[in-house]
């Protein structure tokens, strides 16, 4: 087998148009991660066998040299557990060539780790264990458990790390679109969970449209329309963007979670997952009477603007709504 890390494809164009693209994405202010993942295919899983796995690692590493110059901002791995534990000394080696600096680039660039672990606790160990900057794991994919456990998981891993080494993903590579595994009536409901929880929502391409194959071209515009807003509003709020993370109300049917910063105001986000309506009563010092809708899974039942009991508050099946209230003091 041949691994040539440090060439393109023909098929996608050659090192100056990878320059290029890299140059037009900086102007904008976007950041370029490299996928470098070795031969996702491989026989014997992540980076290959035992014995490999050692000689792939330090090709690996003058690959890393090599795009760093080339000016991408960091690069993502899979299979972060077992090179770390087969390997220790050549994982180090990979973190220092992508986290430290340089004169010319005084910022470390990003390493970001992806594994296929999907309890908080084994998530927490690797965060601790790797020293990546943020891990994509599979906490919200894991189908043995159900919406509560999930929720509590969420909390642990919020109280245990940085939320900025915390990511949240749903779907991607052979799993498919998210609304391939959610269901098309449950991609907007996804959608403002990723985009609300502490840490760094990962979606892959299409997941913004709700992509599946069948779905007819109106309801991929409406999606793409809530998820537009709802990241623009992720963008420019502190709350939603580095706010604390207060868990509400946690069942199997709902959730219910504030985020908080500062004196700005306050975002509330509920979820109904059942297949029929709910009622969540929200009744705390900490929270007023009434909040104000920002968006809603389902906008001619809860539109934009208008005024929600707290401790009242219906939620139609499958629906999920982003509140906010004013910080009082």
């Amino acid at each position: 087998m041949s691994l040539r890390f440090e060439e393109i494809s023909p098929e996608a164009g050659n090192l100056e148009q990878f320059k290029g693209f890299v140059q037009a994405a900086h102007r904008k202010g976007i950041s370029v991660v490299l996928d470098l993942t070795p031969n996702y295919q491989g026989s014997s899983g992540p980076w290959f066998s035992n014995i490999s796995v050692t000689n792939v690692a330090e090709r690996l590493k003058s690959a890393l040299v090599f795009w760093l110059n080339e000016g991408v901002d960091g690069v993502q791995l899979s299979g972060v557990e077992r090179v770390s534990s087969v390997v220790p000394s050549l994982w180090n080696d990979i973190r220092a060539i992508v986290q430290k600096g340089t004169d010319e680039r005084p910022n470390k660039r990003l390493l970001i780790g992806v594994t296929e672990q999907s309890s908080a606790e084994d998530v927490s160990s690797l965060l601790s264990s790797t020293s990546v900057d943020l891990l994509i794991s599979r906490v919200l994919r894991a189908g043995d458990v159900d919406a509560t456990e999930r929720a509590q998981s969420v909390q642990r891993l919020y109280s245990s790390h940085s939320q900025t080494t915390l990511a949240w993903s749903l779907g991607g590579g052979a799993e498919g679109h998210m609304a391939w595994l959610v269901g098309p009536a449950l991609v907007k409901l996804h959608q403002l969970l990723l985009l609300t929880l502490p840490g760094t929502p990962v979606f892959n391409y299409g997941d913004e449209l709700g992509l599946m194959d069948a779905e007819e071209r109106a309801e991929r515009l409406s999606c793409r329309s809530f998820f537009r807003s709802l990241s623009e509003l992720r963008g420019k709020e502190h709350s939603l963007t580095f706010g604390d993370f207060l868990l509400l109300l946690n069942s199997s049917s709902s959730l219910a979670y504030l985020r908080v910063w500062d004196q700005s105001e306050r975002y509330l986000a509920t979820f109904n997952w059942a297949e029929e309506a709910a009622v969540l009563q929200l009744s705390r010092a900490t929270l007023p009477r009434q909040a104000a809708v920002v968006l809603s899974t389902n906008s001619s039942a809860l539109p934009a603007d208008s005024k929600v009991d707290l401790t009242n508050l219906w939620l139609g099946p499958r629906q999920a709504a982003l509140l906010r209230f004013p910080y009082t003091g």
